[in-house]
């Protein structure tokens, strides 16, 4: 510990913004956390509370650091080490806060265990883009790598050194476009580690005079930044439950029906994991984005896609087969996004879906007629209509207390009327500016 270290009690919000309190680190008490307020939860991406919040000037809450969380940053030139824990919102009691997104992951890893005994295994996989006027290095290569030094090395080196595991480290195809990848964990891991490598990439960049964003598009006409999440089941001892070969896609009964229950409810759900209004001009044709809720074999227009398994040096698909949710970008929150995942696989697993039909080539490839007949949807072409689906699909809304959906639809309701009479650049400027 350094001298005046701080500690950072952190939640992450509706916005994906990560907001908390600090003190000095000896000070940190893990048994009582911080005071939160309830209106914090309705300040939207361009920070301001939301003009009908359901929550006012009254109330108080508590922010309830989970130890397992905790997370020394150090490394970032010239910034000094901060230790952030993740938390829950509680009551002053201790109780849940219905409306903590935390608590909302945390309860449905809770209720698959406990349900079917499988428990979720992921990784969240970001693409970010530094906002920058020079000509851009050839995508996907070397050069571009290189051209990032000595920022990409220090970066790998502390998310490795605070305990984030990375895996990937790539110049990706738009310019000045990059991704960064962690290895799988448990659930709960896996969304903490995102909420975490977000404001960590942007802190190192910041450091350095440079600004990384991970706003869905940094302009109308530019190649878009996702956020994908890459999952499989495990059974309580850990052991995967994903393959059998014998099915379409080698998915297993529960894979199936859990990838089933998503694609259900997916028109709901990406309201919450496309949370922007510039979302919606990255989710659509010819961008390698999902357009319509599908599985997709190895197709990277999928909604989600059955990731490939290799099978040199004696490998198998059994440890390697999982799926990926691509319907998302960094305007959603992890925990929230994770959590409806498995609430709706979850779903499809108490139906009993069956698995949904696998497609192996471009949906644009398919007339009206033949998606209708295979039951392929058309995900919302906007955030409007994603809200109007949320309004209506009760199954999702349940999963939800009246006074989250309340203040959800509040800070999304401001944002698009703050955005109301720009043109698609300006509004991608304003969010390159936020993410």
């Amino acid at each position: 510990m350094v001298a005046n270290e701080l500690a950072f009690i952190a939640t992450n919000d509706l916005c994906a913004t990560t907001r908390g309190r600090s003190m000095p680190l000896p000070e940190l008490d893990m048994e009582t956390g911080c005071g939160w307020v309830p209106a914090n939860l309705g300040v939207h991406a361009f920070g301001q509370i939301a003009r009908d919040c359901p929550f006012d000037a009254t109330g108080d809450l508590r922010l309830m650091p989970d130890e397992r969380s905790l997370t020394r940053i150090d490394g970032i030139p010239g910034r000094p080490p901060i230790t952030v824990l993740l938390a829950d919102i509680t009551h002053l009691d201790g109780s849940e806060w219905s409306c903590c997104p935390r608590t909302f992951l945390r309860r449905a890893i809770r209720d698959l265990r406990e349900e079917t005994g499988l428990s979720v295994f992921g990784a969240f996989e970001h693409e970010f883009m530094l906002v920058a006027d020079d000509a851009p290095e050839p995508p996907l290569s070397l050069q571009a790598m290189l051209r990032a030094e000595p920022l990409g090395t220090e970066l790998v080196g502390i998310l490795a050194a605070a305990g984030l595991q990375p895996e990937n480290w790539l110049a990706e195809y738009g310019a000045h476009q990059y991704k960064i990848t962690v290895k799988a964990s448990d659930a709960l891991t896996a969304a903490d580690r995102a909420v975490l490598l977000r404001d960590i990439v942007r802190n190192l960049f910041h450091a350095v005079g440079k600004h990384a964003s991970f706003a869905p598009l940094l302009d109308p006409d530019s190649v878009g930044n996702g956020v994908h999440v890459h999952f499989s089941l495990r059974d309580l001892d850990g052991r995967p439950v994903m393959h059998d070969i014998t099915q379409p896609g080698g998915l297993s009964a529960a894979a199936g029906a859990f990838a089933a229950g998503i694609i259900r409810h997916a028109p709901a759900i990406v309201a919450f994991t496309a949370a922007s209004e510039v979302s919606y001009l990255r989710l659509a044709p010819n961008r390698w984005s999902a357009t319509h809720a599908f599985l997709g074999n190895h197709n990277r227009e999928a909604m989600i896609r059955v990731c490939p398994t290799i099978q040199t040096a004696g490998r198998t698909p059994t440890f390697q087969l999982n799926l990926e949710f691509r319907a998302g970008d960094a305007t959603g929150n992890p925990w929230l996004v994770l959590g409806l995942l498995i609430r709706a696989g979850l779903e499809g697993i108490r139906q009993g879906l069956e698995a949904p039909a696998v497609l192996d080539r471009p949906v644009e490839e398919f007339s009206d007629k033949q998606l209708t007949a295979a039951g392929i949807a058309r995900l919302p072409a906007s955030l409007p209509e994603a809200l109007q689906h949320l309004a209506s699909d009760q199954v999702v809304r349940k999963w939800f207390s009246e006074d989250f959906l309340k203040v959800f639809h509040a800070v999304r309701e401001d944002e698009l009327r703050l955005l109301d009479g720009l043109d698609p650049a300006a509004k991608c400027k304003l969010y390159a500016d936020v993410y």
